[in-house]
């Protein structure tokens, strides 16, 4: 049997209400990941 790589394709980039950034992936055998990146610092004017 064939090893699978998984390819992360993006599939949506999104800001929470508490200002983090989340990006979603998703490889077409079904796996997904999703990645959040805390904002530091005060929030912009």
């Amino acid at each position: 049997m064939a090893e699978h790589v998984h390819v992360r394709v993006r599939r949506g980039v999104a800001v929470t209400d508490d200002g983090a950034l989340v990006e979603r992936y998703a490889c077409r055998c079904g796996e997904s990941w999703t990645k959040t990146y805390q904002v530091e610092g005060p929030a912009p004017e």
